[in-house]
């Protein structure tokens, strides 16, 4: 496929097309869902970005790369797949299948072999790698509360809901494993923490 024109007006009075032609709001539920996926896989570009720094300064191996790459590619296909009207097929269209669940879970379950058991809470941050793994978590619930709301009103494929649901626990787990891996000590909860603490 070859895209020849990023604009094209029709979008200019906020409606948009999903595959197949029908038009929505651009406000609607399918919509917001679809392009907070994108917004996710955005933020694992960036992740993207300065773990490949981290890998050229030999402070991270390429396993996250690697892991990263994929989860792009599939969210890029979750993005066209709730971008498509209920009830439309195409050729080759993109598919979440259950063995796509089953590797986030053999990622979260490697990761876990390292990490010591968590005894209090932990807040966004361990390092900026591991920083921006946790905001990606949180637009990944965010996708997942949309998706969710979604298949109250329209049909929305089980597969694709469970794999955004555990992306969401793999980025959590994936953002302390880069900690633990490059030596950046963890944000802990602390209950009640006095005004000039340090």
């Amino acid at each position: 496929m070859r895209i020849t024109k990023v604009y094209t007006r029709t979008g200019d009075a906020g409606k948009t097309r999903l595959a197949g032609g029908e038009q929505v709001w651009k406000d609607s539920l399918r919509v917001e869902a679809y392009g907070t996926v994108d917004e996710l896989n955005a933020s694992i570009g960036i992740v993207r970005v300065f773990n490949q720094e981290a890998v050229e300064r030999n402070k991270q191996n390429g396993q996250l790369e690697n892991e990263l790459r994929w989860v792009q590619n599939k969210l890029f296909d979750i993005g066209s797949i709730l971008a498509t009207a209920p009830g439309q097929t195409f050729k080759n269209m993109p598919q979440v299948l259950a063995s796509d669940v089953t590797r986030l879970e053999r990622m979260i379950d490697r990761c876990q072999e390292i990490l010591e058991p968590l005894k209090e809470f932990i807040l966004p941050g361990g390092g900026k790698i591991s920083g921006f793994l946790h905001q990606a978590r949180t637009i990944c619930r965010r996708a997942e509360r949309l998706c969710v709301a979604l298949s109250k009103i329209e049909p929305v494929d089980p597969t694709v809901i469970q794999f955004v649901n555990r992306l969401s626990d793999a980025l959590f787990v994936l953002a302390r494993w880069v900690a633990k891996t490059q030596d950046e000590p963890e944000f802990l909860w602390e209950r009640d923490v006095a005004e000039n603490s340090k």
